[in-house]
């Protein structure tokens, strides 16, 4: 399917470059509001105490302390109780309140300080990951273009769809589920699935993807697959079950922290009540009991495992980077081969002109050709038509206007340039007898270009990602990680 046009036109719609970001305010999570009061009122407390402040000035913020940080974990230890749980939180802040029973009132308020902040972080990390399922649930588009069997269309949620359904496609439009082209030839940005920065050509047969960006040709689409089994729907759900799972070290301290929490709640009755009754004093002995309890709390055993690990989990969301499980996340730490995917990672991505190659007899410079490819590209939204007119724009050349301009999705774009027909694309097809020139090129790693001037080869263009300027320290600290050096 061939577009036609004149004169220089904007794109028929935008294409987003990154998953929407649509991230929680961390104020708006309650858990995240109730540390930081419970912290403020710390701060303020310890202040006046420092400052020798008169006690009733700072305690009643001390007890406030209590209050904010410590009632959702003392409810919650309390429901745990009700079903015959002895839960860490209750264990928290009876070690808190014993604290307190002693004359220690701020260790108890930095006690509950400490276990607030670290359930505000938690929920600042499921919350995280909750953004990031809701950002690729952005990239499917809301409705699609049903095709009815007679010949009419509809717009239906594009949820509703079913296998063997047949859907169109417009332009700039975002695919509604995945399946295969039935009709109808154009270029698909798949950067969201596959990464890829350059749009795939897709033909009669070829395979597209849901919340994939069309080009500029029109595709009719079977979809062979449910929407709930799509490609972005299982990468949510693996998003959403990256915050579910539990890692091994997790699981260890689960089994044995019920057991431990009761040992150590039995062990604590035992030196306050032993004591008393062979005739110790009641204050040394609270004194000696509580001290153990807070010493011997499991609060910061629990404290160091999964909230570091969500923290991970989420940090890693927010560069891009989708972390199946917590099991994955930890056992990170026992890798020794990393395997990367170039294009994205390594390089930045964004394909630019590396060498200019005219060829003999057709009488251009390198600038002479580098100026006709542009001016035939320069109407094209394609990535390496932007790659040319930008090489074009860095070397200072003048590109002149183009009429008559046409492209052919998955061929290249022709335009009359100077009275001259120009005609740049794909080596295979403008040039299927095959050149050196191009060989040499694609030897080199580099997509080659195929330049025509008034149907006889002018040129070819070498075109090549770039490297990201902390790929080498990158590579470098992986090997030293590793032990080896990545594979590519």
């Amino acid at each position: 399917m061939t577009s036609t046009l004149t004169t220089r036109s904007a794109p028929p719609t935008a294409r987003p470059s990154t998953v929407p970001r649509r991230r929680t305010r961390v104020l708006a999570l309650p858990e995240a509001r109730w540390a930081l009061s419970a912290l403020v009122l710390f701060l303020v407390a310890l202040a006046g105490q420092l400052l020798g402040a008169p006690e009733w000035v700072w305690e009643p913020l001390y007890v406030a302390v209590y209050v904010t940080g410590g009632w959702e974990p003392g409810l919650e230890g309390l429901k745990a109780l009700k079903d015959k749980t002895l839960d860490v939180d209750l264990l928290m802040v009876v070690a808190a309140i014993g604290a307190a029973a002693i004359g220690q009132v701020l260790d108890g308020a930095l006690l509950i300080v400490i276990f607030a902040t670290s359930g505000a972080l938690e929920a600042v990390a499921t919350a995280r990951t909750a953004d990031s399922v809701r950002g690729l649930l952005d990239l499917a588009p809301a409705t699609a273009t049903r095709l009815l069997p007679g010949g009419g269309e509809e717009t239906v949620a594009a949820d509703a769809l079913a296998v063997g359904d047949t859907v169109l496609v417009r332009p700039g439009e975002r695919v509604g589920a995945d399946g295969r082209v039935l009709d109808g030839a154009s270029e698909v940005d798949q950067a969201t699935i596959t990464g890829e920065p350059l749009p795939a050509a897709k033909a009669p047969g070829d395979e597209v993807f849901a919340g994939t960006v069309n080009g500029t040709g029109a595709l009719r689409v079977r979809v062979e697959r449910d929407p709930s089994d799509s490609v972005i729907a299982r990468i949510v759900r693996m998003v959403e079950e990256a915050s579910e799972t539990k890692a091994p070290t997790q699981l260890f301290i689960e089994r044995v922290e019920q057991r431990y929490s009761l040992v150590m709640v039995a062990a604590t009755l035992a030196l306050f009540a032993v004591p008393l009754a062979l005739g110790a004093a009641l204050q040394p002995t609270l004194l000696r009991a509580m001290t153990f309890m807070i010493v011997a709390s499991p609060c910061a055993v629990v404290l160091a495992t999964m909230p570091p690990l969500l923290s991970a989990i989420a940090n890693a969301g927010r560069h891009g980077v989708l972390v199946k499980s917590a099991v994955v996340m930890e056992r990170l730490g026992q890798v020794d081969a990393v395997a990367l995917d170039k294009t994205g990672t390594l390089t930045e991505g964004t394909p630019r002109v590396t060498e200019v190659r005219p060829l003999p007899g057709s009488g251009l410079d390198e600038d002479a050709l580098l100026r006709l490819a542009a001016a035939a590209e320069r109407p094209s939204e394609h990535p390496l038509a932007r790659a040319v007119v930008d090489a074009a724009h860095a070397r200072g050349l003048r590109v002149p206007d183009a009429e008559g301009f046409s492209s052919t999705p998955g061929l290249g774009v022709t335009a009359t340039v100077e009275g001259r027909e120009v005609r740049v694309g794909a080596p295979a097809r403008l040039c299927p007898e095959g050149h050196a020139v191009v060989a040499e090129v694609e030897a080199e790693g580099r997509t080659a270009v195929a330049v025509l001037a008034d149907g006889s080869p002018a040129g070819v263009l070498g075109l090549a990602d770039r490297l990201r300027p902390g790929a080498a320290e990158a590579v470098g600290g992986l090997t030293a990680l590793t032990g080896t050096a990545p594979v590519l």
